[in-house]
């Protein structure tokens, strides 16, 4: 509730700005008017999505109002944020005329055309970004190659290449040739294996069914294998009964046999190779605020302490608050969940940074603690906001060396 109230209020401040600025720059009655039921009508037609009418309108029609409600309100934060600093400065200045001044009357100062020119200039920024992002950025796929050493790597699957893809989320698609285009890419990365972290839909278990011929055509010589994610639990949809969710997530286990992928549910696989071998160990979900449906000793039953591990599990919180802690070594976590916040800054070598540090210390990328590896993909598909500023959807290739970096 208290959450709730910020939220209220912050955008009640951004509103009033967002008035200011038509105010001044367009003072008829018209323009105000507009305004205001253009603010009314976005914001009205993102709470009714969002408290009762998830299920009343498509997937497609929810991340459409609602990457115009983030496009609206993000670029209307620019203006109220320069607004806001031109009022502390007229407000200043104003006090110091009050107690400089012989009639000492507290008058703010008119703001400046140079202020709201600016105020324009910047919040262009954000608003070509954020449609750009909607337009272009949701498919604009990158391959992210890695290399990783480890000095008890079986001799046998040294230079062993892994293809990791996550957060399919395929209920928001809507461009059957990007996603062909995807999967081709994927397969062209020629990888041993291919493993998803999670996620394969938004609500329910039909969303996959268009996607399932596509998604069939993913190769890799030792097979596909893939955990679940907190949206493939079908906790996020309104059903009828009990069974119609067990039957939904059924349904969704189907599909992905279907399709080729072997799904892990605490459970883990061996991949041998010249008689040596190394375990992908699959965990369900387990997350602050999500479902903890993930049992890390179950799903490493029969694996030895010496043999070398890869986890796959949905969300990055498992890996530092219950992997690298465990008394087992598990040399690399497959993780997703993130999606970078589908927006942010990443220059590598400079900069690497999004508003979801905030809420994850692990968000994207490769981390290392206690000598155990963690790759956060950043996501194939996409949620809510319908695109992607910065943090573009990912493809990650790992390649496994023996051995250490330095040697």
């Amino acid at each position: 509730m208290f959450r709730f109230i910020l939220f209220c209020l912050a955008i009640f401040i951004i509103d009033f700005y967002g008035y200011q600025f038509i105010k001044s720059s367009f003072d008829t009655i018209w323009s105000k008017i507009l305004y205001i039921l253009l603010s009314f009508s976005i914001l009205g037609a993102t709470f009714y999505i969002y408290s009762f009418g998830r299920q009343s309108v498509s997937i497609k029609t929810s991340n459409l109002i609602t990457g115009i409600f983030v496009l609206v309100y993000l670029t209307k934060l620019t203006f109220a944020f320069v607004f806001f600093m031109d009022d502390i400065f007229r407000i200043l200045k104003a006090t110091f005329n009050f107690f400089n001044q012989k009639n000492n009357s507290f008058h703010l100062p008119e703001r400046r055309k140079f202020v709201k020119q600016f105020a324009l200039g910047l919040a262009a920024i954000p608003f070509t970004s954020l449609l750009y992002g909607m337009i272009r950025g949701k498919y604009n796929f990158k391959v992210l190659q890695y290399t990783l050493y480890f000095e008890d790597l079986p001799k046998a699957f040294d230079g062993y290449q892994l293809t990791q893809i996550s957060d399919i989320h395929s209920g928001s698609f809507d461009d059957k040739k990007k996603i062909e285009y995807a999967i081709d890419l994927i397969n062209k990365q020629h990888s041993d294996v291919i493993l998803f972290t999670g996620d394969m839909v938004n609500l329910t278990a039909s969303e996959m069914e268009p996607w399932k011929t596509t998604f069939g055509k993913l190769q890799a010589k030792d097979g596909i294998f893939s955990v679940l994610g907190n949206h493939d639990y079908g906790d996020y949809a309104n059903w009828n009964s009990k069974e119609d969710k067990i039957k939904n997530f059924e349904q969704l286990k189907k599909i992905q046999k279907e399709m080729g992928f072997q799904l892990l549910l605490n459970e883990n696989h061996f991949i041998e190779k010249n008689k040596e071998k190394i375990a992908l160990i699959g965990v369900e979900n387990w997350g602050h605020g999500f479902i903890k449906k993930g049992n890390l000793k179950k799903a490493s039953e029969n694996v030895q302490q010496d043999d070398f591990k890869i986890v796959l599990s949905h969300d990055p919180t498992h890996w530092q608050d219950k992997i690298v802690p465990d008394e087992n070594h598990y040399h690399l976590t497959l993780s997703g969940h993130t999606h970078g916040m589908q927006m942010g800054i990443e220059i590598p070598g400079f900069i690497k940074w999004s508003p979801i540090k905030w809420r994850y210390k692990y968000w994207a990328g490769i981390y290392k603690e206690q000598n155990q590896y963690l790759n956060v993909n950043r996501g194939f598909g996409f949620l809510a906001y319908p695109g992607r500023v910065g943090v573009w959807p990912e493809i990650t290739v790992i390649t496994l060396k023996k051995g250490s970096k330095e040697s």
